[in-house]
């Protein structure tokens, strides 16, 4: 195998969705010191975290990445390094002759190649940050050079695919409308089958109260989600809809470039002006989630209505008695896993923990929870066939905190963790089942 070939993560050739033109390899190194330069005057959190690191090390054994791969790059010191010793020289202020001594470094390729290797190896999980003295948060820097690697056109597959296919059809898998529709006639059937009722997933639905947005697994993969969140607006007596012009709140360009994460956005602002709604329900989509509670109604705002998550809704039709559940209809022992954007990013800790103690019997904590929690080591889009090993070595440390709970369920709210923590319970060899919150609401639910 070539180096080129064993590159990891796998590079995308063709960059046209995002508008952006491949620099030549020998221009790189000149083009990227000008990109660090530019982000520097406007992204004042990238330089503050260059400037006040100390490499006290407390970031090291808390972070995921570095437990799992023992690759000490994968230390959020060391990484950030890669990134503070090229700023060192160019950037920081008092320069000097001394600055050779602190590790001070030219910007060459192969530091381009280690910026590309292992920014794809940080999950953004923010986990560093919590226990930063300093605060520093690697995953604003990992954002920021992963930005300026797709501005020389080092960009993986995997992100430039999901930007196509959300393009081209408003979901990242790239599903054709009519066949997403024939999906949720098939969801319906199965609804009656299931209840004796007429329970509609309804699409493009105007004047109606609320557009969902859910995750992509929620359409494709775990149906039991949508069904679920149909049966609960049934019950609370809520016009709800789908939206066709963008059918999925998960959005990729929080990971890497911001004029495609502003898009996304637009775009389901647009189609919750068109259909007239009167708030907007984000699913169970970490990183989705987080865009809209942190960036979207600054960079898309002001937004002309709310939005809220689906468990902050649920919780409000729970509180007020127009659900009910019989948690008796879940009795396993259950756990729960914080997705890294709701516990650390999005302001979702005890809502869901609420709704769990509501629809299951035996509810146990994990430890570390909540804003210590690990991360499940898919996120941040290294949810790539290509890097499977890599994805089982990130998801080593949550799945002993997971074997130690001896739960039968692993609750995981999220569409990108609930793909990839099956893959790791079984890769190291942890007997749990893993389903979404969505998923146990719906079989407690009381119709």
């Amino acid at each position: 195998m070539s180096k080129e070939q064993a590159r990891i993560p796998y590079e995308a050739k063709d960059l046209s969705v995002l508008r952006l033109a491949p620099v030549a390899v020998e221009d790189r190194p000149k083009a990227a010191l000008e990109l660090l330069g530019e982000m520097l005057k406007y992204k004042r959190s990238l330089r503050l975290y260059l400037d006040v690191c100390t490499h006290c090390g407390a970031c090291a054994e808390q972070c995921h990445s570095y437990l799992g791969t023992k690759d000490p790059y994968n230390m959020p010191v060391a990484r950030v390094e890669l990134v503070r010793r090229v700023y060192k020289k160019f950037f920081a202020p008092g320069r000097s002759v001394f600055r050779a001594w602190e590790g001070a470094k030219d910007l060459d390729q192969e530091t381009i190649d280690q910026w590309y290797k292992y920014f794809h190896q940080c999950n953004q999980c923010r986990r560093c940050a919590v226990f930063c003295p300093k605060g520093i948060d690697t995953a604003e820097v990992t954002i920021a050079m992963r930005e300026l690697l797709a501005h020389l056109g080092l960009v993986t597959k995997f992100h430039a695919g999901i930007v196509k296919n959300m393009e081209k059809t408003g979901n990242n898998m790239g599903t054709p409308l009519p066949a997403i529709k024939d999906g949720l006639e098939f969801l319906e059937e199965e609804l009656k089958e299931e209840t004796g009722l007429d329970i509609p997933i309804p699409m493009d639905v105007e004047r109606a109260e609320v557009l969902f947005n859910p995750s992509s697994s929620d359409l494709f993969t775990n149906t039991d989600g949508l069904m679920a969140v149909a049966k609960i607006f049934y019950k609370a007596g809520v016009s709800w809809t789908l939206s066709s012009r963008i059918a999925e709140t998960a959005n990729f360009g929080l990971f890497f470039h911001e004029p495609t994460m502003r898009e996304h956005s637009r775009r389901l602002v647009q189609a919750g002006k068109e259909l007239g709604v009167k708030r907007i329900v984000a699913g169970e989509c970490g990183h989705g989630w987080r865009t809209w509670r942190m960036f979207t109604d600054t960079i898309n705002g002001p937004l002309p209505f709310p939005v809220v998550h689906l468990f902050e809704e649920v919780l409000e039709y729970l509180r007020t008695g127009r659900i009910q559940f019989d948690k008796s209809k879940n009795p396993e022992v259950v756990t729960y896993h914080d997705p890294c954007n709701y516990a650390r990013g999005g302001d979702l800790i005890e809502q869901p923990r609420e709704l769990l103690r509501a629809c299951v019997e035996n509810f146990v904590e994990m430890t570390p929870t909540k804003q210590y929690s690990f991360c499940c080591g898919g996120g941040s889009g290294i949810l790539m066939d290509e890097a499977m090993d890599l994805r089982v070595a990130l998801g080593q440390p949550k799945a002993e905190c997971v074997r130690a709970t001896g739960a039968e369920i692993l609750c995981a709210p999220c569409a990108i963790c609930k793909a990839q923590l099956p893959v790791v319970m079984d890769h190291h060899k942890v007997d749990v089942r893993v389903k979404g919150l969505s998923d146990l609401m719906g079989l407690a639910l009381i119709l």
